[in-house]
């Protein structure tokens, strides 16, 4: 087995690019299981600090830091996408990175993203490539408005994004885009959104977690229950879809495709070469969380089983809650199996992921309400 291939056993030490949230809890999942961890992020009291043993504080284009991390590690992993190639391939020059640089180059740039999932053949809302305001005309006339434009790089949670009513709308639209390559997307009027979330081991082997509804409010995610609440037939499909596209990349870790369900068709939305924000009830639902999954998976171990415990819905808790106090923590821990995670950040503002809630119970239709119950009495 060469070095690219090999397996990182317990006692070893994990590098992770990107020290927010979701390496926070990726740090957490690999202190479980034995192994040390070494964060490369370039703010200085990251979330992901507090619990890893070393933390580089670096731009991720630091391509001697990346070295440094490269060097201290057994295998290297990212909780981020906007990771340049350059420091992908310094670090691949010392360390195997895991689910792997192409997979990565693919997913953060939604142009390469829509023509890798296209050309497969993999369901996707028509789209159009906008690189000038002739672009996006054309587009509106092939598409029809009411139709989305997206950046095709570092856009999340609604950043990056502009709906078009009209034709009329497209020089004033474009202007923000202008020397930037983007996406326009044409609505798509669906019944659900949902994201399954797949891991692909060392090995081939591939797991994914059951299927997850969403709700999202200001393009932000709101709310993820599960089960979802789909025919089993839907549910099946999405999973071979996650297992396909994963294979197509040829990633080795954690894959997150978010899909628009419209009737009984799947429509892939976007595609995550990582943990996801949808998948964080599974810390407390499913007999493998996803962060351990992932961690089984870039290192070469078995992959972990998939099925819920029980029913849950997890509930991101955003600065907006904080206002003028701190929020009354007591009251919302009060309701029966309700859990709190808290990230570690400072300074809470609108729109910025604080934390989450997740309430197991007998439903999901009983979780959810649990925890939208849970959450006002903040």
């Amino acid at each position: 087995m060469g070095s690219r291939e090999r397996v990182v056993l317990p006692g070893a030490t994990l590098g992770v690019l990107g020290g927010g949230q979701l390496g926070r809890m990726e740090a957490i999942a690999a202190r479980r299981m034995g192994y040390r961890v070494v964060v490369l992020d370039p703010e200085a009291d990251c979330p992901a600090s507090h619990v890893a043993d070393e933390h580089i504080q670096a731009d991720y284009g630091d391509e001697d830091a990346a070295r440094r991390l490269a060097r201290a590690v057994s295998v290297v992993t990212f909780e981020v996408e906007n990771v340049p190639a350059a420091t992908l391939a310094a670090i691949e020059a010392l360390a195997p990175v895991r689910p792997g640089p192409g997979a990565l180059e693919i997913c953060r740039h939604r142009v390469l993203e829509k023509r890798f999932l296209a050309g497969r053949g993999f369901p996707v809302a028509p789209f159009h490539v906008v690189e000038s305001l002739a672009d996006l005309e054309e587009g509106l006339r092939q598409l029809g408005p009411p139709a989305i434009l997206k950046t095709a790089e570092f856009g999340y949670d609604g950043k990056g994004q502009r709906r078009i009513q009209s034709i009329d709308e497209a020089a004033a639209a474009y202007a923000p885009f202008a020397g930037r390559a983007a996406v326009l997307e044409a609505v798509v009027p669906f019944d659900a959104e949902l994201s399954v979330i797949g891991a692909r081991g060392l090995d081939g082997d591939f797991r994914a977690f059951p299927l997850l509804r969403n709700a999202h409010a200001r393009h932000i995610l709101d709310v993820t229950r599960a089960p979802a609440g789909v025919p089993l037939g839907v549910e099946t499909r999405a999973r071979e879809l996650a297992r396909a596209i994963a294979e197509a990349l040829e990633l080795v870790g954690l894959v997150t495709v978010e899909l628009f369900l419209v009737g009984d068709e799947l429509i892939v939305n976007e595609l995550a070469p990582r943990t996801h924000n949808s998948g964080h009830g599974t810390i407390e639902a499913a007999s493998t969380d996803q962060f351990e999954q992932h961690l089984r998976a870039v290192c070469g171990l078995p992959l972990g089983e998939t099925e819920l415990l029980r029913p849950f819905a997890m509930a991101n808790l955003l600065g907006d809650i904080w206002g003028r106090q701190e929020p009354h923590w007591a009251r919302a821990l009060s309701e029966p199996g309700v859990r709190l995670h808290l990230y570690g950040k400072k300074e809470p503002r609108a729109g910025r992921k604080m934390g989450h809630l997740t309430a197991l119970a007998a439903s999901a239709d009983a979780a959810e309400a649990l925890v939208r119950r849970a959450r006002s009495l903040l």
